[in-house]
């Protein structure tokens, strides 16, 4: 088969192609917020913010500005990176033992306690001022004029919100605003959130200052304490983003970059790290061979991470360690082609699948991976009824174990699972990506990066490829995969089942520097597009 080409008989998407700039998002209404920013003189940072802001109107069951963001940025002319964790502490009133006190052994996901004081708007103001060429007001009021407008909701998100009826109802501020009649709005219908853009409106004209220490924090917090949480005005306040130093190994001659914890960014670099030691090449990037590999592999890497990973600022985390190539050795000594290891530590923590993640290239290849969630389909189900914000419930992915690197503790950030990627080689960015689906990320980023380099994939032909997903004792595979392969890796041990949501949604733009074009990808597993001009 010539690679360069997808099949045309097949359903499918072609390449975006592009020179001067792309953005790349999971909703149109995004993607053109940042390209229309990019044609007007904003950079790679402007226009992943404000298609960040438009996602946080126009696709509420996944992303918000109660949640939390994490961003890598290439500049033109650096040889690495920065970073920006954009994640929030839990409250300085939140203890384990108040929680187990309660007869909770983990944190349920529909109360205050699963809140962390949400991050993204701290993050996106920072990365503005130290990168953008905007002002935060102007990248907000795209999104401040589709949530007065409304915008039609498109299939993928329409089935998702039919899913959350039950919680929607729960909260009634929630049920107000995310439902009509009781009943989730059908695709096409025009969704507004005027409440939101009030608040929007008063982001854009005070800043951060008005979410973490003005009017719109000060009802978070009567909205979280009249549930039982124990927020404070001197948690909102006391937030502020985290600059940090990505981490990276080397994998087919390309540097391949993530945050360092408290997010899960060592997971793919361990994973990666593993693979090299491969000739992935020779299988069939849809085999049996391939997927028993990476489910090998990667079912350390996760447990390695369930055991050790937690925030670093509460304890260290033996990150070179993890990263070393003796330990990599390790790890490929385990693996053995004619069956499964049984002895992976098992998985802590539930499995959430909702996210967005951006990428933005500009004329001068800026490039930015940006990813923003509010974690379980309209987070914590919690929607503040003077603001209309939907609140996250990132807290869950904490444990209350104790001893535990990533139990609760004050002011203590959760292991957080949602991690923007970069590739570059010699000191120039090469390809901002990203996977969403929360704890399948990292299985995500591996596969759609070996199926451009092991596979030789165009990036949307990588992105369509069938997926899989392996974790403690799980083993997901999409429908699109051959029954023949699920009843081949059956025989080597493992329990393969079918997923009821495709596995994640991503998003890439490849800088082809030598052609002076860009070349972009969005999942067809969302309602996404990738363009460029």
């Amino acid at each position: 088969m010539d690679h360069r080409f997808r099949d045309f008989e097949r359903p499918g998407r072609s390449e975006a192609l592009g020179a001067d700039g792309m953005v790349a998002t999971s909703h149109p209404a995004a993607t053109l917020a940042g390209l229309d920013v990019l044609r007007a003189g904003g950079n790679a940072v402007d226009a992943a913010v404000c298609a960040a802001a438009m996602q946080a109107v126009v696709e509420p069951t996944q992303t918000g500005i109660g949640g939390d963001c994490f961003v890598l940025l290439m500049r033109a002319g650096d040889a690495a990176p920065v970073g920006l964790n954009g994640s929030g502490s839990a409250p300085a009133g939140a203890t384990r033992d108040s929680l187990l006190a309660k007869g909770l052994r983990e944190i349920p996901v529909e109360s205050p306690h699963a809140v962390t004081i949400p991050g993204a708007i701290g993050a996106w103001e920072r990365l503005v001022r130290e990168h953008g060429r905007f002002d935060l007001a102007r990248l907000l009021a795209p999104a401040i004029a589709v949530a007065e407008a409304g915008c039609p909701v498109p299939e993928r998100l329409a089935r998702d919100w039919g899913r959350q009826v039950a919680k929607l109802r729960r909260n009634p501020a929630a049920a107000a605003i995310f439902l009509v009649d009781g009943a989730p709005p059908r695709p096409g219908t025009i969704h507004r959130q005027p409440l939101l853009a009030a608040t929007l409106r008063a982001i854009a004209r005070d800043g951060a200052e008005a979410f973490y220490r003005g009017p719109v924090a000060a009802a978070l917090v009567r909205t979280l304490r009249a549930l039982g949480g124990v927020h404070t005005a001197d948690d909102f306040a006391g937030y502020a983003p985290e600059p940090v130093t990505p981490i990276s190994v080397r994998y087919r001659g390309y540097d391949v970059w993530e945050c360092p914890p408290n997010g899960q960014g060592v997971v793919p670099l361990m994973m990666l790290n593993v693979l090299d030691g491969f000739d992935l090449a020779r299988f069939d990037p849809v085999s049996t061979a391939r997927y028993h590999l990476l489910a090998e592999i990667g079912r350390q890497a996760y447990a390695e991470r369930d055991a050790i990973v937690g925030d670093p600022r509460s304890g260290a985390v033996p990150v070179a360690r993890l990263l070393s190539e003796a330990h990599a050795a390790t790890l490929r000594a385990r693996v053995s082609p004619t069956g499964r290891i049984v002895d992976p530590l098992p998985p802590v923590g539930p499995v959430h699948r909702d996210t967005v993640f951006i990428a933005a290239v500009d004329r001068d290849r800026n490039a930015v991976a940006l990813i923003n969630s509010i974690y379980e389909d309209f987070g914590s189900g919690i929607v503040c009824p003077e603001t209309g914000v939907v609140l996250h419930n990132r807290a869950c992915g904490f444990v209350l174990e104790e001893g535990h690197p990533n139990a609760l503790a004050p002011g203590k950030r959760p292991l957080h699972t949602i991690i923007p990627a970069m590739l570059s080689k010699d000191g120039e960015a090469v390809m901002p990506f990203g996977v969403t689906g929360a704890q399948f990320q990292p299985f995500g980023q591996v596969q759609v990066l070996s199926n451009i380099l092991d596979h030789g994939l165009p990036v949307q032909q990588a992105i369509d490829l069938p997926r899989m997903f392996a974790r403690g004792d799980t083993f997901e595979i999409e429908s699109t995969v051959p029954e023949h392969v699920a009843e081949a890796l059956r025989a080597l041990g493992h329990t393969v089942t079918r997923p009821e949501n495709p596995l994640g949604t991503a998003q890439a733009i490849w800088i082809d520097r030598a052609a002076g074009v860009l070349r972009g990808g969005a999942d067809p597993r969302r309602d996404g597009l990738a363009l460029g001009y």
